[in-house]
């Protein structure tokens, strides 16, 4: 029982001992911990068994330590284990170090930096408590063991220095090894030490090949601009025929952020012309709940985003939007510049300025119930050509015609739930036009027009479980008015049409605030919907849309034309082991189809896939001339902690040819990743030709923030 207490009472006389070394002022207190502590003459205290030494965030273990007064040294006795905060750790033989733990020498050391980036050195020194100087040393953040003794890359260099402050290594005569063999040889070297997320220098860089542009390197240098602030300059030198610079400017500011993106480039597909392209994103609060958003693109050429792999946008939308989103309001007021890279369309006869402004608020009528709201829209859009007629292209549309438009509307909507379990709804609306056609000899006046919706809904859903599942099946008849009208206005925004469930029960089939669909129809449809009580789910949707009259509105459009319109099929199935299945269809009387589009997905935690074949008749109205027959798929494999493999596809089973295929691999372990893609496009215009891309991107990791997860560590010695 007496020797735990005397141990106890020499600790805590060596404790008291430490307490009253000399040490900064604005320093903790170092704390020495030990089984055993003895004092050796008058300036000597030696501890051992079980040793810790306390200062600050630093926490040093050894097996003995001898404090020298005379020289406020401490001479220690490994094996040596002292870490530096939450991301250093030193090991060491043995060591020397001044009392506060800032400066000394270990010997046959080795640190590692935020628990990844391993380096051995013959001997440590540290300095001032910022410096610590490692002398032929080995870095690398591969795992060794008896299996693989040879780490897959290192850096030997004769001397790191490792800047806590600044959280910086700098290498001196630095030679670069793969697998042993010595690969490249710098004088001096800098790298961001693991625990640094931002800082100027090199990134990884990427090879690429192309049939354009030939085999090149990019080499990205990043920029710190401060903390909220940074700028990634690219060269992109190839073997042939191309010279370019690539930038990425980002900027945090308090209330929204900046980015910009481009490139400029010589090459010698034109030459003598000097191509670019930049992309503006931008997102503030500016108060009061408004948001400004911003979306600038610009390009020299119809050919440089697809030449260079920038894009395979085919037309440029660039936007100014100010906007606010309450409970019950919703403001937007935006200005759009449309560019068309499209080898069949004109930017002189498109429009290319769009300006809209919307609000709309909804509120809850109390003497009348429901639910109600009002909105208030104004719209123009504007080509630039000024010719009043059609010319001999192939867009039957007045080359010049601008178009300006004020509307106004107001609806009602209330529904009951009668005892039976029926449900009836009524909607209302008046909507309020007044349309001005300009650069057009067909539409000379300007025409105001009041136009009143009406709708009755009757809903009647049942329900039928069973110990195995539950079904709903619910009959929807909506009988639904707008008055016809002899007013003659172009149809400008409504010519891309669809028919789906989602505007099936619709008062208004037309996506644009150009036209209203007219007439009495009726909106039939049933859905049934199965619930299993083993998890998976079956949902069927059957409509179609009997109109009284054939008013000619949706003349040309398959599927909606008529006084029938197709059936609308839809189908989906979903599984519980993450499988889900759709279909969309549209068929007349004769099963013969207009439309049909079948979505296919799986995923699990190695492999996701998503596939789809549509196919959809051809519609000169819609800008289709062919019938549209795809295939898609996209697929990615996680074949174990290391590899992952992706595929995407894209078939025209039309031109019986692919239109577009993809195929990357990546590789990664604890120390590297390797990502390798191959894509081609098949698809050509004047300004673009097919073209194979192959792209190869080799990274380091552990230095700055590229660290490798917990899995492809975990894999580093397996076997």
């Amino acid at each position: 029982m007496m020797r735990p207490f005397l141990a106890s009472l020499l600790a805590g006389l060596g404790l008291l001992a430490i307490l009253a070394l000399p040490v900064r002022a604005q320093q903790e207190d170092a704390v020495l911990l030990a089984d055993r502590v003895e004092i050796n003459g008058n300036d000597q205290l030696i501890a051992t068994g079980n040793v810790e030494v306390l200062q600050g965030t630093t926490r040093l273990t050894a097996s003995r330590i001898l404090y020298d007064q005379s020289n406020n040294m401490l001479v220690i006795d490994g094996p040596i284990a002292m870490t530096d905060g939450a991301d250093t750790v030193i090991l060491a033989s043995d060591a020397a170090l001044s009392t506060d733990l800032r400066n000394g020498i270990l010997r046959s050391a080795r640190m590692v930096l935020n628990q990844q980036l391993q380096l051995a050195a013959a001997e440590i020194n540290r300095v001032n408590g910022r410096y610590t100087q490692l002398y032929k040393t080995v870095a690398s953040t591969c795992q060794v063991c008896a299996k693989r003794p040879v780490p897959l890359w290192q850096i030997r260099a004769r001397r790191i220095v490792h800047d806590e402050q600044e959280r910086q290594l700098y290498f001196d005569n630095a030679r670069f090894e793969v697998a042993g063999v010595p690969i490249m040889y710098l004088p001096r070297l800098r790298l961001p030490d693991p625990t640094l997320k931002r800082a100027t220098g090199f990134l990884s860089p990427t090879f690429r090949s192309t049939d354009a542009l030939g085999f090149g390197v990019k080499i990205p240098y990043f920029i710190t601009l401060g903390r909220s602030a940074d700028l990634t300059l690219t060269p992109y030198l190839s073997t042939d025929v191309t010279r370019t610079l690539e930038y990425r400017f980002r900027r945090a500011f308090r209330a929204g952020q900046l980015e910009i993106e481009g490139a400029i480039s010589e090459d010698d597909i034109r030459e003598g012309e000097l191509r670019s392209y930049a992309f503006i994103e931008g997102q503030f609060d500016i108060g009061r709940g408004y948001e400004l958003t911003f979306d600038i693109e610009t390009v020299s050429d119809s050919g440089y985003l697809l030449d260079y792999g920038y894009s395979d946008k085919d037309r440029l939308d660039s936007a100014v939007e100010i906007g606010r989103t309450r409970r019950d309001e919703n403001f937007r007021a935006n200005v759009t510049a449309y560019r068309s890279l499209r080898d069949s369309e004109s930017n002189e006869t498109q429009p290319t300025i769009r300006a809209d402004l919307h609000w709309e608020r909804r509120f809850t009528p109390g003497w009348l119930g429901g639910s109600a709201g009002y909105t208030f829209d104004l719209h123009h859009h504007y080509r630039r050509s000024d010719l009043d007629v059609d010319s001999a292209d192939d867009d039957l549309i007045t080359d010049g015609r601008d178009v300006t438009r004020a509307s106004a509307r107001l609806d009602w909507r209330r529904d009951w739930l009668l005892g039976n379990g029926m449900m009836i709804g009524t909607l209302g609306a008046i909507n309020l036009d007044w349309t001005s056609v300009t650069d057009d000899a067909a539409y000379s006046e300007s025409v105001f027009e009041v136009t009143p919706q009406a709708a009755v809904e009757l809903r009647w859903p049942f329900i039928r479980r069973s110990a195995f599942a539950t079904h709903i099946l619910e009959p929807i008849v909506q009988l639904a008015w707008t008055p016809e009208s002899d007013t003659d206005l172009p149809n400008d925004e409504s010519t891309l049409l669809e028919f789906d469930e989602g505007n099936l029960f619709s008062l208004d089939r037309f996506p644009g605030g150009d036209v209203n669909e007219r007439g009495l129809r009726a909106n039939l449809g049933l859905r049934w919907t199965r619930f299993d009580a083993d998890g998976w789910m079956l949902g069927v949707t059957l409509g179609r849309i009997i109109r009284a009259d054939d008013l000619g509105q949706f003349a040309g459009y398959s599927g909606l034309e008529g006084e029938k319109s197709d059936w609308l099929a839809a189908v989906q199935l979903q599984f519980p082991n993450r499988l889900t299945l759709t279909n969309r269809a549209l068929f007349d009387d004769d099963f013969s189809f207009a439309m049909n589009e079948l979505r296919a997905s799986w995923s699990s935690e190695t492999l996701s896939l998503a596939g789809s074949y549509i196919w959809m008749e051809a519609n000169t109205l819609e800008d289709r001339p062919l019938d549209v027959n795809e295939i898609t798929l996209d697929s990615a494999w996680q074949v174990d902690d290391n590899w992952l493999l992706s595929l995407d596809w894209r078939y025209d089973v039309e031109q019986n040819r692919a239109a577009e295929a993809t195929f990357g691999v990546e590789w990664r372990n604890e120390c590297v990743a390797v990502d390798l893609s191959v894509s081609r496009r098949f698809t050509s215009s004047a300004a673009v030709e097919p073209t194979t891309d192959l792209a190869l991107q080799v990274s380091l990791s552990g230095f700055g923030a590229g660290r490798a997860s917990q899995r492809h560590l975990a894999r580093g010695c397996r076997g």
